[in-house]
C-alpha cells in the first residue's frame, strides 16, 4: 500500500486537525494505532510540525469528512495522474565535482587490469571521453606523473555490477573487434563540466 510523504508528520497533522480515529490515521500513515495514540498524548513526535496532506495533494477535505462520519472507512491516498518522467537510458553520466579528479586513476586501473575493455565501454562506465582514455594510455595526459591506477568501484565512479556487465560483454566480443563502433556518440559522452579535471590555466 502506498504511504503519504513523511507519514509521521502527516499523522501529527491528522491528529491535530481532524476527528479521525487512531485506527484510521494509523492505516493511512502505515503506523501502529498505539503510536498514533502516543502522538495524541504528546509522548511521541513532540515538537514535530504536522504535514498537511490536503495542501500537498495527498488527500481531499471531502475524503477526510467521509471517513470522519464512519470510523469503519479508510482514507484513500490520492494518486497523481501526472505522467512519470522517462527513465534516462543514454547520455552523459553525471559525476560529482569531487570525483572528477579520480577519473584518470580509474581509467589507468581499467587499462592495466582489464585491457579487453574497449574505449567505448570505459567511456560509458566512467563517463569520460575516448581522447582522455588515449591520453592516459600513452601517458600524454596533462597530469600523467600523478596518475595512480585505482579501482573505479572503490572510487565510486561505477558499481561492481556495471563493471562485471562490461567485462561479460567484452568476453563475448569477437577477437580483433575493438568495440569502437558501439554507440557512435560515445566519444562525446562526458559531463557538461568534465574537461577532464584540467586546470583552467592549462586548458587551450
Amino acid at each position: 500500500m502506498a504511504l503519504p510523504l513523511m507519514p509521521k508528520a502527516t499523522a501529527v497533522w491528522l491528529v491535530e486537525n481532524t476527528a479521525l480515529t487512531f485506527e484510521q490515521i494509523a492505516a493511512f500513515c502505515g503506523l501502529h494505532s498505539l503510536e498514533i495514540q502516543a502522538i495524541a498524548d504528546g509522548e511521541v513526535a513532540v515538537g514535530m510540525v504536522g504535514l498537511d496532506p490536503v495542501a500537498n495533494g495527498q488527500l481531499t477535505k471531502a475524503e477526510i469528512e467521509r471517513c470522519e462520519k464512519n470510523p469503519d472507512l479508510r482514507l484513500k491516498l490520492l494518486v497523481p495522474d501526472l505522467p512519470q518522467p522517462m527513465a534516462r537510458s543514454k547520455g552523459p553520466r553525471y559525476t560529482p565535482i569531487t570525483k572528477r579528479g579520480d577519473k584518470p586513476d580509474a581509467i589507468a586501473w581499467l587499462i592495466k587490469h582489464h585491457p579487453e575493455l574497449s574505449d567505448a565501454q570505459v567511456s560509458r562506465m566512467i563517463g569520460t571521453t575516448k581522447p582522455t582514455i588515449q591520453a592516459v594510455r600513452d601517458r600524454s595526459h596533462w597530469n600523467a606523473p600523478n596518475i595512480k591506477p585505482r579501482n573505479p568501484v572503490l572510487l565510486g565512479l561505477c558499481t561492481q555490477r556495471e563493471l562485471e556487465e562490461m567485462l561479460a560483454q567484452a568476453s563475448k566480443r569477437l577477437p580483433g573487434d575493438t568495440g569502437d563502433d558501439e554507440e557512435a556518440g560515445d566519444a562525446a559522452m562526458v559531463d557538461e563540466d568534465d574537461e577532464e579535471e584540467m586546470p583552467y590555466s592549462e586548458r587551450a
